[in-house]
């Protein structure tokens, strides 16, 4: 996989109760932006879909707050449906772009 050195890596991680996600800078290898379920300010949401949309959403938040507008998206791994693309739908429906 090809990163660009001008959009840092939005990566996901998916356990059986909660879902992740961060903003990494693989040139300095460090993480910009994190947020995960588990974090106070999702509401609690009857569906893991919609606490998936949530933790995009919060996550685009919190990257505009560093002045992060694009990423590249890393799915790590898990096919692109369900929670993960929940998040993905949050994440731009917050403004990121990818």
């Amino acid at each position: 996989m090809t990163r660009s050195i001008n959009r840092p890596r939005l990566s996901v991680f998916r356990s059986n109760r909660y879902i992740y996600a961060q903003i990494i800078d693989d040139v300095k290898g460090r993480t910009l932006v994190s947020i995960s379920s588990r974090d106070k300010s999702i509401k609690d949401a009857k569906f893991k879909l919609e606490i998936a949309e949530q933790v995009g959403e919060k996550l685009a938040v919190k990257a505009k707050a560093k002045k992060i507008k694009r990423v590249v998206f890393d799915k790590s791994g898990y096919k692109y449906h369900g929670q993960v693309k929940a998040l993905a739908d949050g994440a731009r429906k917050g403004g990121l772009e990818f």
